[in-house]
């Protein structure tokens, strides 16, 4: 299962900028890839973790702005269309699991 985060905050404000800054780098922090400018994925193994992490974003969001998560299984994302460019991921794109002891 995939969480993707959408968001459209204001940086009009250098409060605002601060802001949107925390909540990028929270993201980041939180395991969160960035696919484009404002929107970020990640994976989960089942939806209580991933009811988990949206209660973590909506702890961190900002006051101002719009944040929108969408919860899409891994045969749904895996069907995401590309009609510009081509698709680049820093991400393993299985289910399997890497242990290093």
């Amino acid at each position: 299962m995939r969480v993707i985060v959408f968001f459209d905050l204001p940086v009009l404000t250098s409060s605002d900028r601060k802001e949107y800054r925390y909540f990028r780098k929270y993201l980041v922090k939180a395991g969160f890839m960035m696919v484009q400018e404002s929107v970020y994925v990640k994976l989960v193994p089942n939806s209580g973790i991933a009811d988990a992490l949206v209660e973590n974003v909506k702890k961190n969001k900002p006051p101002k702005g719009l944040v929108q998560l969408l919860r899409v299984t891994e045969k749904q994302y895996s069907k995401m269309d590309y009609i510009v460019g081509e698709h680049k991921s820093d991400t393993i794109e299985s289910d399997e699991r890497l242990i290093i002891l």
